[in-house]
């Protein structure tokens, strides 16, 4: 195997390990501070954490010629990490992470919508099929369907809507500069919502809460790593092992044990997401996947 796909690979590893190691401190910590503000700091100390790039590039890390386009990805992805923060508090994480899944859905349809791609009939299919394997996982009229499991859903769309935006701002700006707007509009939008819940940590929930803002910018950091060494295509079936973690952790640190239905529902909608990534990625290799211009 070639030396940059295994150290690739790895990486990833350590991303869905890092991340879901993150989610269990979320959900440990939401048992005393609410969601909103867990949010908050996670932002805060994320972005202390990259502030050292910042200072490298200067104020070019923010020349933009689309602060709007920023501030709506700023809006769907606050909108996404306060839904997936507070559902976390609320349903068990694998489960959770099996529902995650299905942004990459919502991105699918979400590309169709705002960006005026072409959806052919086997992606149909697989968005079709990835519905099914969350109807597996919520298993609606058999049991309840709570306000986590709601918060869950939501934060999938909007992360999917988010991940649409990522892409159309991709083809004129840097990741330097996505990831500066991102950083500070993250900060500055969970504020508002932390006030509104605000209770003073007390030292030993600020410790983890600093813990949850490393561990969140360390997976991301290995995730980007992972993503600059090799194709997407082959770190995709990797992504899998976030429910693998969860799992794992949920019945360590939370004697959760997960379902049968969380198992193949998850599987089904990995494989759906992971399907409609795959076409993506040949068809961009191809040329054929194209954004119309909007004026």
């Amino acid at each position: 195997m070639n030396p940059s796909v295994l150290r690739a690979m790895l990486l990833m590893l350590l991303s869905t390990l890092l991340l879901a190691v993150m989610h269990a401190m979320v959900r440990h910590v939401g048992q005393e501070l609410h969601a909103f503000e867990i949010a908050f700091f996670r932002n805060l100390f994320g972005l202390m954490a990259v502030l050292p790039l910042f200072w490298r590039v200067g104020w070019r890390g923010f020349a933009t010629r689309r602060p709007g386009l920023h501030l709506l990805r700023g809006m769907t992805g606050i909108c996404a990490m306060l839904g997936w923060f507070y559902g976390l508090t609320m349903v068990p994480i694998a489960p959770a992470t099996a529902l995650s899944f299905t942004a990459a859905i919502f991105a699918s349809l979400g590309a169709v919508v705002l960006l005026g791609e072409r959806m052919r009939l086997r992606r149909w299919s697989a968005v079709i099929i990835g519905f099914i394997g969350m109807l597996i996982v919520l298993r609606p009229g058999l049991i309840t369907i709570g306000m986590g499991e709601i918060a869950i859903m939501f934060s999938a769309l909007c992360w999917g809507l988010s991940l649409v935006l990522v892409k159309r701002l991709s083809t004129t700006e840097s990741t330097v500069v996505i990831v500066a707007w991102m950083s500070v509009l993250l900060t500055l939008f969970s504020f508002p919502a932390a006030l509104l819940v605000w209770q003073w940590p007390t030292l030993s929930q600020l410790a983890w809460l600093v813990s949850i803002g490393v561990l969140a910018t360390a997976g991301h950091l290995a995730m980007v790593g992972a993503l600059q060494r090799t194709d997407t295509t082959v770190l995709m079936p990797l992504d899998f092992t976030r429910l693998l973690w969860a799992s794992a952790i949920g019945y360590w640190a939370f004697s959760e044990i997960p379902d049968v239905w969380t198992w193949v529902g998850g599987s089904v909608i990995f494989a759906s997401a992971a399907y409609i990534s795959f076409r993506e990625a040949r068809l961009a290799r191809q040329g054929q996947l194209t954004t119309p211009p909007r004026h």
